[in-house]
């Protein structure tokens, strides 16, 4: 987040004379969120039975190499991120209190400094009780009658330490290893929010201007996007476009052109000029003749005229590669696809699209027409998904309210 007036101007002087050239609206300051993925708002609290036992310190080794030739492989390492072993002190109190009041020996356990060890067997939907009895009897220091009893415990790993504590009061010892088997890595996302924040409401800026000019002109629905390089601390603006769905066929109909989003404009323009550098390589220029143009993907205002005529800095590469989007509007599913195909490395939206959107993995709810009263369905949150071979990190974009883009109706694709 830009801390001050002096902040935004020192970054700005650094941009390129193009870059000062376009911008004409007042730069503010914004705060970066990370979105959630469809794990991390729905899988975190689902939790499975475990068995667990209790043995004297001096006998935890031998119950655990007993264990270990008992169990499979993937049961004895599964869930490393609950403790196997946890002190009669370190338990959740209620588990506490349950076993304090199963036996006076199970008071004595939990009385003073124990010197009893609670330790983790594995999922109970897979192992068999009289399995267990049976061979935990023949280790030497068990009780007569072996403890054996069912607890819950989280599925997955905690995503943040404060939650891992919160898991350890609640169901089990717990532990973070800092990472996010949910989603983007907890460093990465780190590392990249402190990239780009210090930039990304001069994108912004850009983005909501291009989508302001585009609609004044009839073009389309005020929405834009705006595409950056960020190589080694240097950022290079790509690509600039506005909405056009409008355009080259009158505002018919109730979505218009669906080719000719802001999104799939400034990758088609990404894309030209990586083919106009190609060109040149091969000297050679075909330009195809078509009725009607479904892309619209020429540059219709002077801004985006601007940044087409600057060339790619780095025209060897894949498409987006790595590339940074930044744009007023949350994407459209079809976009949203898109983005990912183009293989785009970060995403930063302003507005959600609750109804169209194909980013945010939050519910969709809203109070619109169009649903009747009835649920929106879950979100998509395709920036993130373990079926998809592609995976980005994206975030939405709180102002203060500075720049204000015209209205969009909920309903409408971005």
């Amino acid at each position: 987040m830009l801390n001050d007036d002096k902040s935004i101007k020192a970054v700005l002087a650094t941009q390129e004379p193009i870059v000062q050239e376009l911008l004409h609206d007042e730069v503010e300051h914004g705060v970066l969120i990370p979105l959630k993925t469809n794990l991390e708002l729905r899988d975190d609290h689902v939790t499975g039975r475990v068995l667990i036992t209790r043995a004297p310190t001096k006998s935890v080794a031998s119950t655990l190499n007993v264990l270990r030739e008992m169990l499979p492989e993937e049961i004895v390492k599964g869930m490393p991120h609950i403790r196997r072993c946890a002190k009669p002190s370190d338990l959740p109190a209620h588990l506490k209190t349950q076993f304090m009041n199963d036996s006076p020996q199970s008071r004595q356990i939990h009385t003073g400094k124990s010197t009893w060890i609670y330790m983790v067997l594995g999922p109970e939907s897979v192992l068999s009780r009289q399995e267990l009895v049976q061979t935990l009897t023949s280790v030497e220091g068990m009780e007569e009658e072996i403890f054996i009893r069912s607890v819950p415990v989280p599925l997955v790993a905690p995503t943040s330490q404060v939650q891992a504590a919160m898991w350890s009061q609640h169901f089990w010892p717990c532990v973070y290893r800092k990472n996010n088997p949910l989603g983007p890595h907890p460093a990465q996302v780190s590392r990249h929010t402190e990239e780009i924040t210090n930039d990304a409401a001069i994108w912004m800026t850009l983005a909501h201007q291009v989508a302001n000019e585009s609609h004044a002109a009839g073009y389309g629905e005020p929405m834009g996007a705006c595409i950056v390089q960020r190589e080694e601390a240097k950022v290079t603006l790509v690509a600039l476009a506005g909405d056009a769905r409008w355009h080259g066929q009158g505002k018919c109909g109730h979505t218009g052109n669906p080719m000719a989003h802001a999104v799939l404009r400034a990758i088609s323009m990404v894309a030209q000029k990586l083919v106009r550098a190609e060109d040149r390589k091969t000297e050679t220029r075909v330009t195809p003749i078509l009725e009607f143009e479904a892309f619209q993907d020429n540059p219709l205002l002077d801004c985006e005229q601007k940044v087409f005529e600057v060339d790619h800095p780095s025209p060897d590469g894949y498409l987006c590669h790595g590339l940074e989007l930044y744009l007023t509007h949350e994407p459209c599913v079809m976009c949203s696809m898109a983005i990912l195909h183009s293989r785009m490395g970060k995403v930063v939206f302003r507005h959600r699209m609750p109804l169209t959107g194909g980013l945010c993995a939050e519910d969709r709810s809203c109070d619109h027409p169009s649903l009747n009263g009835a649920d929106g369905g879950r979100g998509l949150g395709l920036f993130w998904r373990r079926e998809l071979n592609w995976s980005l990190v994206a975030w939405e974009w709180e102002s203060s309210g500075c720049v204000k883009p015209l209205p969009v109706d909920m309903a409408v694709h971005a």
